[in-house]
């Protein structure tokens, strides 16, 4: 089951019930009702204003219109700007009905005769009506019929369609009064709904800026304090070389100045992934982050992409592949002496098989393999695999396959 986000910043946790109870209250007058269809139509009014998602509660509406007047079959059609059917609820209908209909209905026939003359309508036959055009092959049989108007803000938004009240009798006046003034209090809610989701829209779009605000100043910070900081040690560490003697010493201070400049490259790496949301195709974010590792090459890795990389990536699967792509291309800058590397994301039968490829002098027997375990347990995590391979003359391949 779906659950319903937190409301906006400062917005009531539900619709306000008082609004829809006093439309409900502005009908009843109009209808004369036993105490207990006036309380079946009252748990409707509050249980179509405990939601505050508009499927949900159009769904809700239908369901309750049908148990309010004993009708088999109900339905909801929410009008387009072009007069025609944007969306249609059903209610009634089992699932083989629903396959054998195929398309929702566009609005002909006595539906189009409901938006073009938006005022209730009774009828004890359907197919005696003037404007009845029959029904579709795999179509249930319908008689009775019971349609009404839904407006929102005075303004024509859907109708509500009940047929076939059963027991075999037909539609009444009371059946008709009570449906509107179901309607009045459903347009209420899809009116609340509607601004309870713009607000939503509003505030993810103030959180979304904020973030990328806090990104802009992490970015800042780390290369204007972390990365020159880092530049600035590793330049005296090489300036002081000439005045040591000890082989080790030598050796120690050019492999610190070697992990300075990974680390560099690191934080260039995690700079530009700061940058690149999700908004952005997961093949400009991977060319992206081969032109990171540029300057530690001395050349921009070569990409390919093959299928629907751009489309077919969730986004924790995307995370995970950035993430094992800026590890690998990382090592190859540090450690391969590579003079080609190349990168290539391919998505075919619901799988990604992601490879760099350099040829470089491959992984020395005594290096660590802690890279390589993180490596392999990322992949592991999202239920796929990795693996390495060397490449002849020279090189090695680094190869993820991961489902999607």
């Amino acid at each position: 089951m779906a659950t319903t986000p937190p409301p906006p910043h400062g917005q009531p946790e539900r619709l306000p019930i008082d609004r829809l109870l006093g439309e409900l209250a502005s009908r009843v007058d109009e209808i004369v009702l036993d105490r207990e269809r006036l309380r079946a139509l009252l748990d409707a009014v509050i249980g179509i204003g405990s939601d505050l998602e508009l499927a949900a509660i159009l769904d809700r509406i239908v369901a309750a219109a049908c148990k309010l007047v004993d009708a088999r079959y109900g339905a909801l059609g929410v009008l387009d700007d072009s007069g025609g059917l944007a969306d249609f609820r059903t209610h009634g209908l089992s699932e083989a009905e629903r396959a054998a209909l195929g398309d929702p209905p566009t609005g002909r026939g006595i539906l189009g005769h409901i938006i073009e003359h938006p005022e209730p309508l009774r009828l004890t036959d359907l197919s005696a009506h003037p404007d009845s055009v029959g029904f579709p092959p795999g179509h249930p049989p319908m008689k009775t019929f019971l349609g009404v108007p839904v407006t929102v803000r005075d303004k024509a938004w859907g109708n509500l369609y009940l047929t076939d009240k059963r027991g075999g009798g037909r539609f009444t006046e009371d059946d008709e009064a009570i449906i509107e003034a179901l309607a009045a209090a459903a347009g209420v809610a899809i009116d609340n709904a509607r601004l309870y989701a713009e607000l939503a829209a509003s505030q993810a779009e103030h959180e979304r800026l904020v973030v990328y605000r806090d990104r802009d100043r992490i970015g800042r910070d780390l290369h204007d304090l972390v990365i020159q900081r880092l530049f600035a040690t590793g330049l005296q560490l090489q300036s002081v070389l000439h005045l040591v003697d000890a082989p080790e010493a030598t050796e120690r201070i050019n492999t610190a100045v070697d992990e300075i400049d990974g680390a560099i490259s690191d934080l260039r790496a995690a700079i530009f992934s700061l940058h690149s949301g999700a908004e952005q195709p997961l093949s400009a974010t991977v060319r992206g982050l081969a032109g990171v590792v540029r300057h530690q090459l001395g050349f921009t890795p070569k990409t390919r992409f093959e299928g629907p990389v751009d489309s077919d990536v969730p986004e924790q699967v995307r995370i995970e592949v950035l993430a094992m792509l800026r590890e690998a291309l990382s090592n190859a800058a540090r450690h391969a002496r590579a003079h080609r590397v190349e990168v290539v994301l391919a998505v075919a039968d619901e799988h990604l098989v992601m490879t760099v490829t350099d040829d470089g002098r491959g992984v020395p027997p005594g290096a660590s393999r802690r890279g390589l375990a993180n490596l392999a347990s990322r992949a592991e995590a999202l239920g796929g695999t990795f693996t390495l391979t060397g490449v002849e003359p020279s090189g090695t391949e680094l190869r993820w396959h991961l489902p999607l």
